[in-house]
């Protein structure tokens, strides 16, 4: 009878335990930021220090909206190319490599019949 009423607990426990953890995850995808194009036009033309009513470089289009990093394409001289914006508000134009060395910034060019001057 003990271990019936100590199972039952346990049950109970690990039942509610597992309800905090699926809430917990619940908040976190409802919280996802999304970076629309207004948004992005903002960081490019504060991280470049141009003025924001007359901006050099324009957003384009954002490509991948991830609220970790976010590929965009930019507008600077009749030139397209492929920017990073981490983490909502780093701003970042260059070669962009992931865990295994594939270059993902030459990849998003090839995609999107981007030619890249160097």
């Amino acid at each position: 009878m003990i271990s019936l009423v100590f199972k039952v607990a346990y049950d109970i426990g690990y039942f509610k335990a597992q309800s905090l953890v699926n809430d917990k995850n619940a908040a976190k995808a409802s919280v996802r930021a999304v970076l629309s194009m207004e948004a992005a036009q903002k960081i490019v033309t504060g991280a470049l220090k141009e003025d924001p009513a007359n901006p050099k470089t324009t957003v384009y289009q954002v490509v991948d909206n991830n609220p970790d990093i976010s590929t965009i394409i930019v507008v600077n001289n009749n030139q397209k190319k492929v920017a990073w914006i981490v983490d909502m508000r780093l701003f970042f134009v260059g070669d962009f490599f992931n865990a295994n060395g594939y270059n993902l910034t030459e990849a998003v060019e090839n995609q999107y019949n981007i030619v890249s001057r160097n």
